[in-house]
Parts: structure tokens; C-alpha cells; sequence
């Protein structure tokens, strides 16, 4: 797999900050559809995407607390979307379970999300949170 280099040129980005509720996760999938459908994403591809927003926000805000929003940011390239999903404390995929064992849910999301996109990363930046970092690419 090709990774997205610092020097992949942006075609722009999008910020979203959405309640940190279960209610609010729809507009984070319409709007990362939205941005994909710009890019020459197959349908398949973007179903993916959606699936994987949807699992990070839920993980967010079901690992979060009392936590007051998401903080969301979309870099498109031509040939690629990477999503930032800021989780102010939430996101610890490294404690998750790379699979998930014995018909237990947890950890699923991350699981998913790790087969849905091209590269996942997690960036921890202490007591503040952190951020999810997901990258899908055209014809990947």
C-alpha cells in the first residue's frame, strides 16, 4: 500500500464540529458522502467511508463521556480522502482489540474501520485526546 505523503497536494478541506451526540452522527456521514461523491470514489467506496465515520463518531461518543463535541476535518487530494476525527480524550484503539474475540463487540468499530480504510492511524496527544486519522484512496 501507497501512503499519503505530506507532499499529496489538497484539493481543499472541510471542518465539521458536530454535538458530541448519538443523533448528530447522520450529518457526519452525509457530509463525508458528500465530500467522497466530489472525488472519483466508486459507490462501494463511499458506503465504506460512511461506515467508517459512522463507527469513529460512535466510538467517540460512546468511549467520551461527557464530552461536548467531535471535531471532524476532511483533506481531499485527487486521488484521496483523508478524515480526521479529533477525540478530545475518547479514541484509544491501541487498548482495542485488532479483531474482535469470543462474539464480544468491543473493539468492533475500530476493527472495522481498520478494514474499511487504506491506512489508520492514532496520534495521542496526552490528557487532551487525540486524533483518529483515517485515509481511503481512489481504486484501493
Amino acid at each position: 500500500m501507497t501512503k499519503v505523503t505530506a507532499e499529496a497536494k489538497s484539493l481543499g478541506t472541510v471542518d465539521l464540529r458536530i454535538p458530541s451526540k448519538a443523533e448528530w452522527v447522520a450529518v457526519a456521514r452525509l457530509t463525508v458522502a458528500a465530500i467522497a461523491n466530489r472525488l472519483p470514489f466508486t459507490v462501494e467506496d463511499i458506503e465504506d467511508l460512511k461506515l467508517a465515520i459512522a463507527e469513529a463518531c460512535t466510538y467517540v461518543i460512546q468511549a467520551g463521556g461527557e464530552r461536548e463535541h467531535i471535531d471532524i476535518t476532511c483533506d481531499t487530494g485527487s486521488d484521496f480522502l483523508t478524515i480526521r476525527v479529533r477525540d478530545h480524550g475518547a479514541i484509544h484503539p491501541e487498548s482495542a482489540p485488532r479483531r474482535p474475540s469470543g462474539g464480544s463487540v468491543e473493539g468492533l468499530g475500530i476493527f472495522l474501520i481498520q478494514a474499511l480504510m487504506d491506512d489508520v492511524k492514532h496520534t495521542p496527544e496526552g490528557e487532551s485526546g487525540g486524533e483518529l486519522v483515517m485515509t481511503k484512496r481512489v481504486g484501493s
